[in-house]
């Protein structure tokens, strides 16, 4: 599944960004004056290669959970069951995402894929509300200090779920995908992912996380730093990476993405988990950042420095650092607005309006 997706994915079409550059000159607007909503328009009509590009609607959020060996190393305050304390919330419809989702009128679908708590089995509590996948692969990751955190048969596995989640949700009318994420230390594995791939220094790398003291960061940062010095991953085998260093629900998210991109729906990026998990999803298929769209700008460090190699600019920049989809949420009105103007908007010549 992971060789036929890449396969599948594409360049964006040029005549259709053509054409969408030509209409976007005829709006009656002066050129230029929707800033970043223009090229995104044109790159969006390239992804789906047509002009105008359908609208990114409905939107549906896919929320990866997992854990994490690397907790055992003191990384972060809080104790790995919150990972599963927080799908019962997401499943429950209580958490920010949740309150977001239903602001933006997106389904959320939350995937178990490496959680190491057992999730409880009950009803759902509302049929039309959020679901919950059970595709664990492993119960967390093994510690990255240590030795690998993934086989490449669990990291391909998780990928692939990625893919399959993708895919089910394009099948069911999706018209745009978000990332979502949850996983108690998570951000230490995206800091060794995005100092693997981009080559910046771990301590440009590693962030807060959820607000860690100055004692707990530096370990962390140390952490990082120990485990690219033990594994050495290389950023032209992205399954190694993610296997060595990575995270079941960083690894799920790659294949998110790349799932999204070869369906030619366009991907709107969270925060700093999504970001390295998209640069998994670049490295194997470098194509496919043109499904990408950067939905804000994490308070993360390691989010700024991951946007710069892919060569993506964030939609809106707010301090947040929350994850669970919620800045991409926040983001989704913007993304609609930018394809609405080229459904809506007249042009020059249909509204009679002078051209200077």
């Amino acid at each position: 599944m992971l060789e036929s997706t890449v396969a599948a994915i594409r360049p964006l079409d040029e005549a259709a960004m053509a054409a969408a550059r030509e209409l976007q000159g005829r709006l009656t607007k002066p050129a230029g004056s929707l800033g970043a909503l223009e090229p995104l328009s044109v790159r969006l009509a390239g992804l789906a290669g047509t002009c105008p590009p359908p609208l990114p609607e409905p939107a549906a959020v896919a929320i990866f959970a997992g854990d994490h060996g690397v907790h055992a190393q003191g990384v972060t305050p809080w104790p790995q069951e919150v990972t599963a304390q927080m799908i019962a919330n997401f499943v429950a419809g209580g958490a920010v995402v949740n309150a977001f989702a239903r602001q933006a009128g997106a389904s959320v679908t939350v995937v178990d894929v490496g959680v190491a708590t057992p999730l409880p089995v009950g009803p759902v509590a509302d049929p039309g509300g959020p679901r919950l996948v059970a595709a664990n692969v492993r119960a967390g990751t093994r510690d990255l200090t240590v030795t690998a955190a993934l086989t490449r048969d669990e990291a391909r596995a998780a990928v692939e779920t990625g893919i399959r989640i993708a895919g089910e949700l394009v099948d069911a009318g999706a018209g745009i995908l978000l990332t979502g994420d949850m996983g108690i230390g998570n951000t230490t594995p995206a800091a060794a992912l995005i100092a693997a791939f981009t080559g910046v220094d771990p301590a440009a790398a590693t962030g807060r996380g959820t607000g860690v003291d100055d004692e707990t960061y530096a370990r962390k940062v140390g952490v990082v730093r120990a485990a690219l010095d033990r594994h050495a991953p290389d950023p032209a085998d992205p399954l190694g990476v993610l296997a060595a260093v990575g995270g079941l629900e960083h690894a799920a998210l790659a294949g998110l993405v790349l799932g999204a991109a070869a369906r030619r729906v366009p991907v709107l990026l969270d925060g700093v988990i999504a970001v390295s998990a998209a640069l998994a999803a670049a490295a194997f298929a470098p194509d496919a950042v043109g499904a990408m769209v950067a939905g804000h700008r994490s308070a993360e460090p390691g989010a700024t420095a991951a946007l710069r190699h892919l060569g993506l600019d964030p939609l809106i920049d707010l301090g947040l650092r929350l994850g669970e989809g919620t800045g991409a949420l926040l983001a989704l009105p913007v993304v609609t607005g930018a394809v609405r103007v080229l459904h809506e908007v007249a042009t020059f010549d249909s509204a009679g309006v002078a051209e200077k």
